[in-house]
């Protein structure tokens, strides 16, 4: 049986400040070997980049009306910069992938967490099994 991890590309501003002067083209050739590798080993599900944080926005549940604010956010010191999806046999494993991950640099962190499945939750919920439906109609299950 096979488990699901996210591996989050976590950045602070020191680590963009590296990457300034590296070629677009260099970085898309590491990210491309190790998103192949993890293709060539069948276990990769997905893995996307996230647009500049200043690009973004907040939204802010603190109040009884949420409130959203325009990117970039101020007392963040480390924002995700993008994801891979990974289904792997361990947790140690999704390590594994993760300390090969091309992100060397000044602040660069993987967070990896696990991802519940739905068949974790009461499976007589109706919002459960309206999402399984769903699932089921879209080939994710």
């Amino acid at each position: 049986m096979t488990v699901k991890y996210m591996l989050i590309m976590r950045a602070t501003d020191e680590t963009w400040a590296a990457f300034e002067n590296v070629e677009f083209e260099k970085i898309m050739e590491e990210m491309g070997r190790f998103n192949e590798e993890m293709i060539q080993a069948g276990v990769l599900v997905a893995a996307e980049g996230l647009d500049d944080a200043a690009k973004g926005v907040v939204v802010d549940y603190s109040s009884e009306t949420p409130v959203v604010t325009d990117g970039p956010y101020g007392e963040t010191k480390e924002l995700f910069g993008g994801f891979w999806i990974v289904d792997v046999a361990s947790q140690e494993e999704a390590v594994e992938w993760a300390k090969r991950a091309p992100l060397a640099g000044p602040g660069a962190k993987a967070e990896i967490r696990r991802v519940a499945s739905i068949d974790e939750f009461p499976q007589d919920n109706e919002w459960i099994q309206k999402e399984r439906a769903w699932r089921e109609r879209t080939g994710q299950l």
